[in-house]
């Protein structure tokens, strides 16, 4: 069969990289102009996106067999994110114990058959979503330089991801997790790292006036902590036997398949700017 001429081809990523490059401008347009407009629109930018997110992880995990209760989840992370920006870490810890014992009481109706299973994945989502997501919250917390901390923590990100996929399209050859995600390469981990910490430098310099050598730690965390967040997600898509998360961002797949490493990355990028600048 020959291709149609008007289907974009993937590239050997297997991306369609337009549509891709285009809802990834789109999305930073919009989390950019949130966030210096008003810093509490950015945080409800951040909680729809994880809402969508938190929803594609609901269905992914029933369709492997697990019941999850909806509500709670919703609930919790809203509340979770909307403390994390109001009264700060230790107000997210409570929210995300409260969310916990909602999410095993709201189970216990149902019966004991399953209980330990659904429990735990209804635990393990509140984790892995809406806490780690909470720390690009308290990231923008500090009146002084707030946004600029979040442009950071997005830049060093992206970065990895950009660095990350050119090198490795290029001159990728020698598989890093052939079992895991086959298409990532130790090329492409060396230009995601390269990418990394040139980010991270520029933009604790220009953008925190802080010294070069903390981006450079920034940058080398995230580009470890970004690449476990992507390898940790596809796991979890291997073992419920999916590919993309959603089809709900053209060239990128589900929400989640945009926030794996993200959300992995946050909590470090928070910590690194809270004691080094």
């Amino acid at each position: 069969m020959g291709v149609d001429q008007d289907t974009p081809a993937p590239s050997r990523a297997g991306r369609n990289l337009p549509a891709a490059i285009a809802v990834g401008v789109s999305l930073g347009v919009i989390i950019v102009g949130s966030l210096f407009w008003q810093k509490v629109l950015f945080v409800f930018v951040v909680l729809a996106t994880v809402l969508v997110a938190v929803e594609e992880m609901i269905r992914a995990l029933r369709a492997g067999g697990a019941s999850i209760p909806r509500i709670p989840l919703l609930a919790g992370t809203t509340a979770m994110l909307m403390a994390a920006y109001f009264g700060g870490p230790m107000a997210l810890l409570v929210a995300l114990a409260l969310t916990v014992l909602a999410t095993l009481v709201w189970r216990m109706p149902a019966g004991s058959i399953g209980f330990v299973r659904d429990v735990s994945a209804g635990v393990f989502l509140i984790g892995y979503v809406p806490m780690l997501a909470g720390f690009a919250i308290l990231l923008v917390q500090p009146d002084a330089d707030g946004p600029q901390r979040v442009v950071t923590f997005f830049l060093v990100v992206v970065a990895s991801d950009v660095g990350g996929y050119a090198v490795g399209t290029l001159f990728g050859k020698h598989p890093m997790a052939p079992t895991i995600s086959p298409k990532k390469s130790w090329e492409g981990f060396t230009g995601s790292t390269l990418a990394c910490i040139g980010a991270g430098i520029g933009s604790v310099v220009w953008l925190l006036d802080g010294n070069w050598w903390v981006g450079a730690i920034v940058g080398a965390v995230a580009v470890l902590t970004a690449t476990a967040g992507d390898l940790g997600e596809s796991m979890i898509k291997r073992d419920l036997g999916i590919k993309d998360m959603s089809n709900l961002l053209p060239g990128h797949g589900g929400v989640m398949d945009r926030l794996d490493s993200l959300l992995a990355t946050a909590p470090a990028v928070w910590l690194l700017l809270h004691l080094l600048t």
